[in-house]
C-alpha cells in the first residue's frame, strides 16, 4: 500500500516544498544576504522541523484543532504577527559587507520552532496526513513524514542558492534595499492563502 501511493506522494511533496512559502522566501532573503554556507542551519532546520511536525499532526495533534477551532484562530494571529516581525527584520538587513557580528541567519532550533507559527506548514501536513495517511496509524504516518523530509531539504536548498547567487548583484546597496523589501512583501502575501485555509 505504502510502495502504492509513493509516487504521488512524492510529487505532492516535492510541489508544496519547492513552491514559494515563508520558509523559501526567508531562505533566498538568508542567501542572498549571509551566504549558502551559513543557510545551511536553517535549511535543515526547516527539513527535519517540518518532518517531525507532519508525525506529530498526524499522530494525533490534527484532532485538537477540530474539538476546538478557536486553536486555528489564535495560531493565525500569531502566526501574521510573528510573519509580520520577520519580514520587518528582512528589510532592516544591512549589506552582507557591512554586516555586523551580530547579524545572523536563523538556527537550527529557530527554524524548526519556526514551522509550528508557518501557516503553509501546517496546510501542508494537514493536507499530507488527510490524503496519505488517513488511517493514522503510526507507521503510515511516519512513512509519510520520512518521505517529505528526504524531499523537501533538496526542494527548499534551491531557494537559498538562487539568494547566494544574487550576492554580487546585490553589492548595491539600492538593490539590496529593493530585493529584502521585495522578499518582505512576497514573505506576508505567501502565508495568506495557508492561513485563510488553517483558520476556519
Amino acid at each position: 500500500m505504502m510502495l502504492q501511493i509513493l509516487p504521488a506522494l512524492l510529487a505532492f511533496a516535492f510541489v508544496t516544498s519547492v513552491t514559494p512559502g515563508p520558509n523559501n522566501m526567508m531562505l533566498m532573503a538568508s542567501g542572498a544576504n549571509f551566504g549558502f554556507r551559513r543557510t545551511v542551519p536553517h535549511m535543515l532546520g526547516i527539513a527535519i522541523g517540518f518532518t517531525a511536525m507532519v508525525f506529530l499532526v498526524g499522530v494525533g495533534l490534527a484532532g485538537l484543532f477540530l474539538a476546538e477551532p478557536r486553536l486555528g484562530k489564535a495560531l493565525g494571529i500569531v502566526s501574521l504577527l510573528y510573519m509580520l516581525w520577520l519580514a520587518w527584520k528582512i528589510t532592516h538587513a544591512a549589506p552582507p559587507q557591512a554586516q555586523s557580528s551580530k547579524a545572523r541567519p536563523l538556527s537550527f532550533l529557530q527554524a524548526a520552532a519556526f514551522q509550528w507559527v508557518n501557516p503553509k506548514a501546517w496546510a501542508m501536513a494537514l493536507s499530507a496526513c488527510a490524503l496519505y495517511a488517513p488511517d493514522q496509524t503510526v507507521w503510515a504516518v511516519g512513512f509519510v513524514a520520512l518521505v517529505f523530509g528526504a524531499v523537501n531539504l533538496p526542494s527548499v536548498s534551491v531557494w537559498a542558492a538562487a539568494g547566494q547567487g544574487l550576492r554580487g548583484f546585490l553589492t548595491d546597496r539600492r538593490r539590496l534595499v529593493l530585493f529584502n523589501w521585495a522578499m518582505a512583501g512576497l514573505l506576508v502575501l505567501s502565508m495568506l492563502p495557508a492561513l485563510r485555509q488553517l483558520a476556519p
